[in-house]
Protein backbone atom coordinates (compact mmCIF):
# COMPACT_ATOMS: atom_id res chain seq x y z
CA UNK A 1 0.00 0.00 0.00
CA UNK A 2 2.92 2.53 0.69
CA UNK A 3 4.60 1.45 -2.28
CA UNK A 4 1.49 2.16 -4.26
CA UNK A 5 1.21 5.44 -2.83
CA UNK A 6 4.62 6.76 -3.18
CA UNK A 7 4.51 5.94 -6.90
CA UNK A 8 1.07 8.38 -7.17
CA UNK A 9 3.11 11.03 -5.48
CA UNK A 10 5.76 10.62 -8.39
CA UNK A 11 3.02 10.54 -10.93
CA UNK A 12 1.18 13.84 -9.67
CA UNK A 13 2.45 16.30 -7.33
CA UNK A 14 -0.28 17.82 -4.84
CA UNK A 15 -1.10 20.71 -7.07
CA UNK A 16 -1.45 18.40 -9.78
CA UNK A 17 -4.11 16.07 -7.85
CA UNK A 18 -6.01 19.02 -7.00
CA UNK A 19 -6.35 20.51 -10.48
CA UNK A 20 -7.47 17.32 -11.59
CA UNK A 21 -9.95 17.06 -8.89
CA UNK A 22 -11.41 20.44 -10.05
CA UNK A 23 -11.64 19.99 -13.29
CA UNK A 24 -13.39 15.99 -12.63
CA UNK A 25 -15.73 18.09 -10.27
CA UNK A 26 -16.53 21.08 -13.01
CA UNK A 27 -17.24 18.30 -15.66
CA UNK A 28 -19.83 16.88 -13.15
CA UNK A 29 -21.56 19.90 -13.09
CA UNK A 30 -21.40 20.49 -16.93
CA UNK A 31 -22.18 16.66 -17.78
CA UNK A 32 -25.27 16.63 -15.07
CA UNK A 33 -26.75 19.37 -16.76
CA UNK A 34 -26.93 17.94 -20.14
CA UNK A 35 -27.41 14.36 -19.06
CA UNK A 36 -30.19 14.95 -16.34
CA UNK A 37 -32.38 15.89 -19.54
CA UNK A 38 -32.59 12.76 -20.13
CA UNK A 39 -34.11 10.72 -17.28
CA UNK A 40 -36.06 13.68 -17.01
CA UNK A 41 -37.49 12.82 -20.91
CA UNK A 42 -40.76 10.94 -19.52
CA UNK A 43 -41.90 13.38 -17.59
CA UNK A 44 -40.78 16.36 -19.55
CA UNK A 45 -42.74 15.50 -22.58
CA UNK A 46 -45.99 14.63 -19.97
CA UNK A 47 -45.68 17.68 -18.10
CA UNK A 48 -45.15 20.14 -20.87
CA UNK A 49 -47.20 18.09 -23.34
CA UNK A 50 -44.40 18.36 -26.08
CA UNK A 51 -43.45 15.55 -28.82
CA UNK A 52 -40.05 13.27 -29.04
CA UNK A 53 -39.33 15.40 -32.04
CA UNK A 54 -39.80 18.67 -29.88
CA UNK A 55 -38.00 16.97 -26.71
CA UNK A 56 -34.80 16.20 -29.87
CA UNK A 57 -34.82 20.38 -30.08
CA UNK A 58 -34.87 21.14 -26.33
CA UNK A 59 -31.24 18.68 -26.34
CA UNK A 60 -29.94 19.84 -29.73
CA UNK A 61 -30.50 23.18 -28.84
CA UNK A 62 -27.84 23.00 -26.40
CA UNK A 63 -25.80 21.09 -29.09
CA UNK A 64 -26.29 23.50 -31.95
CA UNK A 65 -25.36 26.70 -29.33
CA UNK A 66 -22.34 24.98 -28.22
CA UNK A 67 -21.22 24.05 -31.52
CA UNK A 68 -21.72 27.53 -32.66
CA UNK A 69 -19.88 28.97 -29.39
CA UNK A 70 -16.76 26.96 -30.20
CA UNK A 71 -16.26 28.15 -33.46
CA UNK A 72 -16.63 31.57 -32.40
CA UNK A 73 -14.32 31.00 -29.63
CA UNK A 74 -11.52 28.96 -31.27
CA UNK A 75 -9.50 32.08 -32.69
CA UNK A 76 -9.28 33.33 -29.09
CA UNK A 77 -8.60 30.62 -27.13
CA UNK A 78 -5.14 30.59 -27.12
CA UNK A 79 -4.66 34.54 -26.97
CA UNK A 80 -5.45 34.51 -23.18
CA UNK A 81 -4.75 33.02 -19.78
CA UNK A 82 -6.66 29.47 -19.34
CA UNK A 83 -7.68 30.38 -15.94
CA UNK A 84 -9.58 33.52 -16.98
CA UNK A 85 -11.16 31.79 -19.78
CA UNK A 86 -12.56 29.73 -17.82
CA UNK A 87 -13.93 31.34 -15.33
CA UNK A 88 -15.39 33.52 -17.66
CA UNK A 89 -17.77 30.69 -19.94
CA UNK A 90 -18.54 29.19 -16.48
CA UNK A 91 -19.71 32.13 -15.13
CA UNK A 92 -22.16 32.26 -18.46
CA UNK A 93 -22.78 28.57 -18.13
CA UNK A 94 -24.19 29.15 -14.56
CA UNK A 95 -26.17 31.62 -15.53
CA UNK A 96 -27.67 29.66 -18.65
CA UNK A 97 -28.58 26.71 -16.02
CA UNK A 98 -30.20 29.05 -13.93
CA UNK A 99 -32.47 30.49 -16.45
CA UNK A 100 -33.14 26.35 -16.86
CA UNK A 101 -34.17 26.19 -13.12
CA UNK A 102 -36.66 29.49 -13.81
CA UNK A 103 -37.99 27.66 -17.37
CA UNK A 104 -42.19 28.25 -16.93
CA UNK A 105 -42.57 26.16 -20.16
CA UNK A 106 -41.40 25.08 -23.29
CA UNK A 107 -40.12 27.76 -25.39
CA UNK A 108 -38.40 29.59 -22.30
CA UNK A 109 -36.86 25.84 -21.96
CA UNK A 110 -35.56 25.97 -25.61
CA UNK A 111 -34.15 29.51 -25.22
CA UNK A 112 -32.35 28.59 -21.81
CA UNK A 113 -30.80 25.34 -23.36
CA UNK A 114 -29.60 27.63 -25.82
CA UNK A 115 -27.72 30.40 -23.43
CA UNK A 116 -26.65 27.36 -21.48
CA UNK A 117 -24.81 26.07 -24.46
CA UNK A 118 -23.23 29.33 -25.80
CA UNK A 119 -21.31 29.35 -22.77
CA UNK A 120 -21.59 25.47 -21.15
CA UNK A 121 -20.36 24.35 -24.91
CA UNK A 122 -16.71 25.66 -24.75
CA UNK A 123 -15.79 24.92 -21.46
CA UNK A 124 -14.17 21.00 -21.92
CA UNK A 125 -12.34 21.86 -24.95
CA UNK A 126 -11.12 25.00 -22.03
CA UNK A 127 -10.28 22.10 -19.98
CA UNK A 128 -8.92 19.98 -22.22
CA UNK A 129 -6.75 22.04 -23.24
CA UNK A 130 -5.48 22.61 -19.33
CA UNK A 131 -4.62 19.27 -19.46
CA UNK A 132 -3.29 19.36 -22.10
CA UNK A 133 -0.82 22.19 -21.02
CA UNK A 134 -0.25 21.11 -17.69
CA UNK A 135 0.40 16.86 -17.76
CA UNK A 136 2.64 14.99 -20.32
CA UNK A 137 1.15 12.84 -22.98
CA UNK A 138 2.51 9.38 -20.97
CA UNK A 139 0.12 10.32 -18.22
CA UNK A 140 -3.15 11.51 -19.64
CA UNK A 141 -4.88 8.87 -19.98
CA UNK A 142 -4.69 8.15 -16.00
CA UNK A 143 -6.07 12.34 -16.42
CA UNK A 144 -8.67 12.10 -18.43
CA UNK A 145 -9.61 8.66 -16.81
CA UNK A 146 -10.65 10.96 -13.43
CA UNK A 147 -11.89 13.38 -15.25
CA UNK A 148 -14.70 11.42 -17.02
CA UNK A 149 -15.50 9.55 -14.03
CA UNK A 150 -17.50 12.95 -13.77
CA UNK A 151 -19.73 11.02 -16.42
CA UNK A 152 -20.29 7.90 -14.40
CA UNK A 153 -20.43 10.13 -10.70
CA UNK A 154 -23.41 12.13 -12.79
CA UNK A 155 -25.06 8.33 -12.49
CA UNK A 156 -24.02 7.58 -9.31
CA UNK A 157 -24.89 10.91 -7.41
CA UNK A 158 -26.63 13.66 -9.70
CA UNK A 159 -28.90 11.54 -11.98
CA UNK A 160 -30.88 9.63 -9.03
CA UNK A 161 -30.76 12.80 -7.32
CA UNK A 162 -32.14 14.54 -9.82
CA UNK A 163 -34.93 12.54 -10.74
CA UNK A 164 -35.79 11.87 -6.49
CA UNK A 165 -36.21 16.04 -6.49
CA UNK A 166 -38.01 16.40 -9.54
CA UNK A 167 -40.14 13.58 -8.35
CA UNK A 168 -40.92 15.32 -5.36
CA UNK A 169 -39.92 19.52 -5.95
CA UNK A 170 -40.59 19.11 -9.76
CA UNK A 171 -38.24 19.35 -13.20
CA UNK A 172 -36.90 22.40 -12.23
CA UNK A 173 -35.11 21.47 -8.83
CA UNK A 174 -32.18 19.66 -9.90
CA UNK A 175 -31.29 22.61 -12.64
CA UNK A 176 -31.53 24.49 -9.08
CA UNK A 177 -29.31 22.17 -7.71
CA UNK A 178 -26.41 22.21 -10.23
CA UNK A 179 -26.34 25.58 -10.37
CA UNK A 180 -25.32 25.43 -6.53
CA UNK A 181 -22.66 23.02 -7.03
CA UNK A 182 -21.29 24.95 -9.95
CA UNK A 183 -20.96 28.23 -7.86
CA UNK A 184 -18.97 26.18 -5.27
CA UNK A 185 -16.35 25.25 -8.48
CA UNK A 186 -16.07 28.80 -9.57
CA UNK A 187 -15.39 30.21 -6.08
CA UNK A 188 -12.37 26.96 -5.84
CA UNK A 189 -11.00 27.87 -9.37
CA UNK A 190 -10.88 31.45 -9.04
CA UNK A 191 -9.14 31.50 -5.72
CA UNK A 192 -6.62 27.97 -5.79
CA UNK A 193 -6.20 27.72 -9.70
CA UNK A 194 -2.60 29.29 -10.58
CA UNK A 195 -2.30 31.20 -14.04
CA UNK A 196 -2.10 28.93 -16.79
CA UNK A 197 -0.14 30.97 -19.53
CA UNK A 198 2.56 29.04 -20.72
CA UNK A 199 0.88 28.78 -24.28
CA UNK A 200 1.25 32.56 -24.86
CA UNK A 201 4.96 32.95 -24.93
CA UNK A 202 4.49 30.31 -28.62
CA UNK A 203 1.43 32.57 -30.10
CA UNK A 204 2.03 33.91 -33.47
CA UNK A 205 0.83 37.89 -34.64
CA UNK A 206 -1.96 35.82 -36.62
CA UNK A 207 -5.22 37.46 -36.05
CA UNK A 208 -7.84 35.50 -34.41
CA UNK A 209 -9.79 34.98 -37.72
CA UNK A 210 -6.26 33.84 -39.21
CA UNK A 211 -5.84 31.30 -36.65
CA UNK A 212 -9.01 29.67 -36.72
CA UNK A 213 -8.20 29.67 -40.54
CA UNK A 214 -5.25 27.66 -39.63
CA UNK A 215 -7.40 25.57 -37.71
CA UNK A 216 -9.90 24.76 -39.48
CA UNK A 217 -7.88 23.83 -43.16
CA UNK A 218 -4.80 21.90 -41.58
CA UNK A 219 -4.93 18.40 -43.19
CA UNK A 220 -4.35 16.58 -40.08
CA UNK A 221 -6.99 18.56 -37.77
CA UNK A 222 -9.20 18.17 -40.91
CA UNK A 223 -9.40 14.43 -40.30
CA UNK A 224 -9.23 14.81 -36.19
CA UNK A 225 -12.54 16.42 -36.54
CA UNK A 226 -14.01 13.72 -38.90
CA UNK A 227 -13.52 11.50 -36.70
CA UNK A 228 -15.33 13.48 -33.46
CA UNK A 229 -18.15 13.85 -36.09
CA UNK A 230 -18.56 10.28 -35.98
CA UNK A 231 -17.85 9.94 -32.22
CA UNK A 232 -20.52 12.31 -30.67
CA UNK A 233 -23.48 10.24 -32.64
CA UNK A 234 -23.71 7.05 -30.61
CA UNK A 235 -24.23 9.24 -27.07
CA UNK A 236 -26.40 11.94 -28.76
CA UNK A 237 -28.37 9.27 -30.80
CA UNK A 238 -29.73 7.11 -27.70
CA UNK A 239 -28.99 8.99 -24.88
CA UNK A 240 -31.84 11.54 -25.24
CA UNK A 241 -34.43 8.71 -25.57
CA UNK A 242 -32.53 6.19 -22.78
CA UNK A 243 -35.27 6.90 -19.94
CA UNK A 244 -38.61 6.44 -22.33
CA UNK A 245 -37.23 3.40 -23.94
CA UNK A 246 -36.43 2.00 -20.66
CA UNK A 247 -39.74 2.65 -19.10
CA UNK A 248 -41.93 2.55 -22.28
CA UNK A 249 -40.15 -0.62 -24.13
CA UNK A 250 -38.29 -2.47 -21.44
CA UNK A 251 -40.53 -2.21 -18.96
CA UNK A 252 -38.90 -0.41 -15.83
CA UNK A 253 -41.19 1.40 -13.66
CA UNK A 254 -39.87 5.39 -13.12
CA UNK A 255 -39.33 4.39 -9.11
CA UNK A 256 -36.48 1.91 -10.61
CA UNK A 257 -35.01 4.30 -12.52
CA UNK A 258 -32.71 6.09 -10.40
CA UNK A 259 -31.53 2.26 -9.35
CA UNK A 260 -30.52 1.73 -12.97
CA UNK A 261 -28.49 5.24 -13.64
CA UNK A 262 -27.11 4.40 -9.80
CA UNK A 263 -25.65 0.93 -10.12
CA UNK A 264 -24.26 1.46 -13.69
CA UNK A 265 -22.27 4.51 -12.58
CA UNK A 266 -20.86 2.89 -9.62
CA UNK A 267 -19.52 0.31 -11.97
CA UNK A 268 -18.10 3.33 -13.93
CA UNK A 269 -16.80 5.32 -11.42
CA UNK A 270 -14.76 1.51 -10.56
CA UNK A 271 -13.56 1.24 -14.62
CA UNK A 272 -12.71 4.71 -15.09
CA UNK A 273 -9.75 5.37 -13.91
CA UNK A 274 -8.78 1.94 -14.70
CA UNK A 275 -9.80 2.03 -18.11
CA UNK A 276 -7.55 5.39 -18.08
CA UNK A 277 -4.38 2.94 -16.58
CA UNK A 278 -4.96 0.88 -19.03
CA UNK A 279 -4.55 3.71 -22.02
CA UNK A 280 -1.45 5.25 -20.86
CA UNK A 281 0.24 1.30 -20.65
CA UNK A 282 -1.73 -0.63 -23.54
CA UNK A 283 -1.47 2.43 -25.53
CA UNK A 284 -4.53 4.72 -26.83
CA UNK A 285 -5.54 3.05 -29.68
CA UNK A 286 -5.56 -0.44 -28.52
CA UNK A 287 -7.99 0.54 -25.60
CA UNK A 288 -10.44 2.68 -28.56
CA UNK A 289 -10.58 -0.80 -30.50
CA UNK A 290 -11.81 -2.93 -27.51
CA UNK A 291 -14.11 -0.52 -25.90
CA UNK A 292 -15.67 -0.05 -29.52
CA UNK A 293 -16.25 -4.14 -30.03
CA UNK A 294 -18.45 -3.99 -26.82
CA UNK A 295 -19.91 -0.93 -27.21
CA UNK A 296 -21.04 -2.16 -30.54
CA UNK A 297 -21.69 -5.91 -29.74
CA UNK A 298 -24.17 -4.09 -26.64
CA UNK A 299 -26.11 -1.79 -28.65
CA UNK A 300 -27.04 -4.26 -31.23
CA UNK A 301 -28.66 -6.06 -28.32
CA UNK A 302 -29.68 -3.64 -26.36
CA UNK A 303 -31.44 -1.36 -29.10
CA UNK A 304 -33.49 -4.54 -30.10
CA UNK A 305 -34.93 -5.59 -26.78
CA UNK A 306 -38.30 -5.85 -25.98
CA UNK A 307 -39.78 -6.34 -22.18
CA UNK A 308 -36.81 -6.96 -20.30
CA UNK A 309 -35.71 -8.17 -16.43
CA UNK A 310 -34.28 -5.04 -14.59
CA UNK A 311 -31.18 -7.07 -13.55
CA UNK A 312 -30.67 -7.98 -17.04
CA UNK A 313 -31.22 -4.07 -18.04
CA UNK A 314 -28.43 -3.30 -15.22
CA UNK A 315 -26.26 -5.88 -16.60
CA UNK A 316 -25.98 -4.88 -20.25
CA UNK A 317 -26.52 -1.03 -19.28
CA UNK A 318 -23.16 -1.52 -17.62
CA UNK A 319 -21.46 -3.47 -20.09
CA UNK A 320 -22.06 -0.98 -22.21
CA UNK A 321 -21.38 2.22 -20.54
CA UNK A 322 -17.92 0.30 -19.71
CA UNK A 323 -17.58 0.32 -23.92
CA UNK A 324 -18.32 3.74 -24.03
CA UNK A 325 -16.39 5.44 -21.46
CA UNK A 326 -13.04 3.44 -22.68
CA UNK A 327 -13.68 5.19 -26.17
CA UNK A 328 -14.66 8.42 -24.39
CA UNK A 329 -11.31 7.89 -22.47
CA UNK A 330 -9.00 6.55 -25.04
CA UNK A 331 -9.99 8.98 -28.13
CA UNK A 332 -9.79 12.27 -25.99
CA UNK A 333 -6.31 11.37 -24.60
CA UNK A 334 -5.41 10.52 -28.17
CA UNK A 335 -7.12 13.66 -29.12
CA UNK A 336 -4.47 15.86 -27.06
CA UNK A 337 -1.89 14.95 -29.03
CA UNK A 338 -2.93 16.15 -32.49
CA UNK A 339 -2.35 19.83 -31.82
CA UNK A 340 1.24 21.63 -31.92
CA UNK A 341 1.34 23.90 -28.58
CA UNK A 342 0.31 26.83 -29.96
CA UNK A 343 -2.63 25.75 -31.60
CA UNK A 344 -4.02 23.80 -28.48
CA UNK A 345 -6.65 26.23 -26.91
CA UNK A 346 -8.32 26.72 -30.89
CA UNK A 347 -7.82 23.23 -32.01
CA UNK A 348 -9.99 22.13 -28.93
CA UNK A 349 -12.56 24.58 -29.33
CA UNK A 350 -13.34 23.85 -32.52
CA UNK A 351 -12.81 19.97 -31.58
CA UNK A 352 -15.53 20.60 -29.39
CA UNK A 353 -17.78 22.59 -31.38
CA UNK A 354 -17.84 19.91 -33.90
CA UNK A 355 -18.36 17.37 -31.83
CA UNK A 356 -21.43 19.90 -30.36
CA UNK A 357 -22.69 20.57 -33.91
CA UNK A 358 -22.79 16.72 -34.98
CA UNK A 359 -24.22 15.36 -31.39
CA UNK A 360 -26.90 18.67 -31.99
CA UNK A 361 -28.22 16.90 -35.48
CA UNK A 362 -27.89 13.50 -34.43
CA UNK A 363 -30.50 14.24 -31.50
CA UNK A 364 -32.58 16.34 -34.32
CA UNK A 365 -32.46 12.90 -36.65
CA UNK A 366 -32.80 10.65 -33.72
CA UNK A 367 -36.12 12.45 -32.75
CA UNK A 368 -37.51 12.04 -36.62
CA UNK A 369 -36.51 8.20 -36.61
CA UNK A 370 -38.40 7.23 -33.27
CA UNK A 371 -42.03 7.56 -32.87
CA UNK A 372 -43.83 7.50 -29.47
CA UNK A 373 -47.11 5.56 -29.83
CA UNK A 374 -50.40 6.50 -27.95
CA UNK A 375 -49.31 3.96 -25.36
CA UNK A 376 -45.64 5.71 -24.70
CA UNK A 377 -43.63 2.56 -26.96
CA UNK A 378 -40.82 4.09 -29.24
CA UNK A 379 -41.06 2.54 -32.46
CA UNK A 380 -37.71 2.58 -34.56
CA UNK A 381 -35.05 2.47 -31.57
CA UNK A 382 -33.43 -0.55 -33.72
CA UNK A 383 -32.74 1.90 -36.71
CA UNK A 384 -31.02 4.33 -34.33
CA UNK A 385 -28.25 1.48 -32.92
CA UNK A 386 -27.97 0.09 -36.54
CA UNK A 387 -27.06 3.83 -37.29
CA UNK A 388 -24.75 3.68 -34.34
CA UNK A 389 -22.97 0.89 -35.12
CA UNK A 390 -22.27 1.97 -38.66
CA UNK A 391 -20.75 5.49 -37.15
CA UNK A 392 -18.62 3.36 -34.84
CA UNK A 393 -17.53 0.78 -37.33
CA UNK A 394 -16.25 3.49 -39.82
CA UNK A 395 -14.91 5.84 -36.76
CA UNK A 396 -12.67 2.84 -35.66
CA UNK A 397 -11.11 2.91 -38.94
CA UNK A 398 -10.56 6.42 -38.89
CA UNK A 399 -9.28 6.45 -35.57
CA UNK A 400 -6.27 4.13 -36.67
CA UNK A 401 -5.07 6.36 -39.03
CA UNK A 402 -5.02 9.13 -36.73
CA UNK A 403 -2.88 7.07 -33.84
CA UNK A 404 -0.96 6.35 -36.96
CA UNK A 405 -0.34 10.05 -37.59
CA UNK A 406 0.11 10.58 -33.71
CA UNK A 407 3.15 7.71 -33.53
CA UNK A 408 5.24 9.31 -35.92
CA UNK A 409 5.14 12.59 -34.76
CA UNK A 410 5.91 11.58 -31.74
CA UNK A 411 8.69 9.60 -33.14
CA UNK A 412 10.25 12.72 -35.31
CA UNK A 413 9.99 14.74 -32.15
CA UNK A 414 11.86 11.89 -30.27
CA UNK A 415 14.68 11.79 -32.83
CA UNK A 416 15.07 15.43 -32.94
CA UNK A 417 15.63 15.91 -29.39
Amino acid sequence: MENEVQQKKKIFTRYEVFVIAVLAFLQFTIILDFMVLSPLGAQLMLELDITTAQFGWVVSGYAFSAGVAGLLTAGFADKFDRKKLLLFFYTGFIGGTLLCALAPDYDSLLIARIVTGLFGGVIGSISFAIITDLFRMEVRGRVMGFVQMAFATSQVMGIPIGLFLANRLGWHSPFFMIVGLSALVGIAIAIYFRPIDSHLKVQSDRSAFQHLVKIISHPFYTRAFAATTLLATGGFMLMPFGSAFSVHNLGISLGDLPMLYMITGICSMITGPMVGKLTDTLGKYSVFFAGSLLSMLIVVIYCNLGITPLWMVILLNVIMFVGISSRIISSSALMTAVPEPMDRGAFMSVNSSVQQISGGFASVIAGMIVVQTESGVLLHYDTLGYVVLGAMIITVVMMYFINEQVSRKATVMAGAK
